[in-house]
């Protein structure tokens, strides 16, 4: 409460943890709010979908995931250092949270880029129910000297802490740089509900302790008692309004997380005209810096992005020497680098975060399942406009953490959007449109083999979109080949060169009609513009590079069949094993062309 309190700029902000009920307090003022909000009721801060653990308010932001929130700090903080108002960032978390990844990752970025950003760790000395001397090995203190951090230790006991703190948020204000606090304290109550299991002797030495207790001690009896009375008026009436309240209803029930339709992109600025030859990364790469050209709020991180590497597969070769302040190297940090990026977006920019390969998404899981797709959902002034791009698949004999395909997992996260053109999309256009169009957190694949493939659209027409499919007419399907055809296949991303060998082989050998649809948007599935192309076919096939089982081509078939589908349905894709890196491994665990014909034929 002493560093919130400390805080006086309007932009100023404060990401909490846990019921951290004082901060939001000290920073708002609004009580009532706090408590309906936990109550469930009309008048909370959120209409109670945040709950006890998760608040919005103004620059306000508390979650219910320890550290989860210390690198959108970072991020917010680069914002606030780029607009330069002398604004600064304030994360707290308590010593329990000291356990976490997330935060060293996340002191490490600060300091690197040396944005104005306060973390304050609260020494309860304990964590929910576990002391934190047996959890957490050396001193507090040093682990922000480690990393260069000016660091202070405080005392809440302290009759000048007040002073002291506001000192503190003071001196990272003016210098401009990250600082790390520590301050002691105690917590008078259990972690929630009754898990308090303390002697009941140390909880008596720590009511002594309370500095509000010893401050009240002082006072004459009078105006104790008179201040105790005016205290539990101001509850009382702060009861009772939240009680009045009607509980929180939604007035129709929520199928999904994403607005409006949003309509087709439409470049306020030249777009870079393509050549005959142009590759899917030559498109990717003009695009980018197309995007940062036009738009100062397009921000580039990643991995070694910088010149002459221009990462791992050279789509932003260029773009750092043209563009050094906005095309950012970071640490190999996966996690604080999304978390950056939430940051970044939260604050107005439109980010776009490389992760070297799409095996790597796993170690930002947290930052995109409980963090980037959660502040639309749960606040509704809030939006998350953040682009993940990542190169997915294999035979390129990388080996089993560097050959994955792992859209079968992020597609089921709620809110977030995935996207995994072909080289028949205009992959630059899709990157445009969901960079600056979307306002929503969205990983876009990019699978390796089509990097050096000419990106050709010709001989592929759209798919009608569905009005009702969130996303369906930004994000197009395509479709190739007879309008009443004897086999559909279905495919997207780099395993559509593969399909469209095994169509033209179909067609020339055993004269069948195949109908190709290539897909660019996994999630959300344009489940109606799907239904309504497919449901009068005879056979349909998805192939995917992914394991077929809990995948894509899983949800499409269940689409199908809830709608009445009455051809017959196949899913080929590769078993749930590792990818192996031998080449001659490789090849018999990913779908290939002979696999593809005789699975299909078996239709017949």
């Amino acid at each position: 409460m002493g560093v919130v309190r400390a805080l006086h700029n309007p932009h100023d902000a404060v990401l909490s943890n846990h019921r951290n009920h004082g901060h939001f307090l000290t920073y708002s003022g609004n009580f009532v709010g706090l408590l309906a909000e936990v109550m469930g009721r009309e008048a909370g801060v959120c209409r109670g979908v945040g709950g006890s653990q998760h608040i919005a308010y103004r620059h306000f932001h508390c979650n219910g995931v320890q550290a989860g929130m210390t690198a959108i700090g970072v991020g917010e903080a680069l914002a606030r250092k780029w607009a330069g108002d002398q604004s600064l960032v304030t994360v707290i978390v308590g010593d329990g949270t000291l356990g976490e990844g997330l935060l060293y990752e996340s002191l490490n970025l600060s300091v690197v880029w040396e944005v104005p950003i306060l973390f304050v760790v609260e020494q309860n000395h304990i964590a929910q129910t576990t002391e934190t001397r047996q959890t957490i090995g050396g001193e507090i203190l040093a682990r922000g000297e480690a990393f260069g951090l000016r660091t202070w230790h405080l005392d809440d006991s302290d009759p000048t802490f007040f002073k002291q703190a506001q000192e503190v948020v003071d001196a990272v204000r003016q210098e401009g740089r990250p600082g790390f606090l520590v301050i002691d304290t105690r917590r008078l109550g259990p972690h929630s509900k009754g898990d308090d299991l303390r002697d009941p002797a140390e909880m008596e030495a720590i009511r002594q302790r309370d500095p509000l207790r010893r401050l009240g001690e002082q006072l004459p009896d009078s105006v104790r008692l008179e201040i105790e009375q005016t205290n539990r008026a101001l509850i009382e009436k702060v009861r009772t309004t939240a009680m009045d309240s009607p509980l929180s209803r939604y007035s129709e029930p929520q199928r999904h997380v994403f607005g409006g339709a949003c309509p087709a992109f439409s470049p306020a600025h030249p777009w870079p005209e393509g050549t005959p030859d142009r590759t899917v990364r030559s498109a990717l790469n003009a695009c980018l810096r197309w995007m940062l050209e036009t738009s100062d709020k397009v921000v580039l991180l990643g991995e070694d992005m910088h010149d002459p590497y221009g990462g791992a597969f050279k789509v932003t070769q260029g773009l750092s020497s043209a563009f050094p302040e906005r095309v950012i190297s970071t640490p190999i940090s996966e996690a604080a680098i999304v978390g950056a990026g939430i940051g970044l977006a939260m604050a107005g920019y439109r980010p776009i975060v490389e992760i070297m390969f799409a095996d790597f998404l796993t170690l930002a899981t947290d930052q995109i399942y409980n963090q980037a797709v959660k502040f639309a959902a749960l606040f509704p002034s809030a939006s998350v406009p953040l682009v993940i791009r990542t190169p997915s698949g294999g035979r390129r004999g990388y080996g089993p953490t560097h050959s994955q395909s792992p859209e079968n997992i992020i597609s089921s996260v709620p809110g977030l959007t995935v996207l995994f053109p072909t080289h028949r999309h205009d992959s630059g256009l899709l990157l445009a449109t969901a960079t600056l169009c979307w306002e929503h957190p969205v990983v876009f694949l990019e699978h390796k083999l089509l990097y050096g493939v000419k990106q050709q659209t010709e001989g592929y027409e759209v798919v009608p979109p569905v009005a009702s499919d969130p996303a369906a007419n930004l994000f197009p399907t395509l479709r190739s080949g007879p309008v009443e055809p004897d086999l559909t296949l279905l495919a997207y991303g780099g395993i559509i060169t593969l399909v469209e060998e095994v169509a033209a082989q179909l067609a020339r050998e055993e004269e069948l009609g195949v109908e190709i649809v290539a897909l660019s948007l996994l999630s959300p599935l344009p489940r109606q513009t799907l239904t309504r192309l497919l449901l009068g076919r005879s056979r349909v096939a998805v192939v995917e590079e992914s394991h077929a089982e809990y995948g894509v081509g899983a949800e499409i078939g269940a689409s199908l069949l809830e709608s009445g589908f009455r051809g017959r349905f196949l899913r080929i894709g590769c078993p749930p094993v590792p990818i192996p890196a031998a080449r001659s491994l490789e090849a018999d665990i990913l779908p290939d062309k002979p696999e593809i014909i005789r699975r299909v034929l078996a239709l017949f």
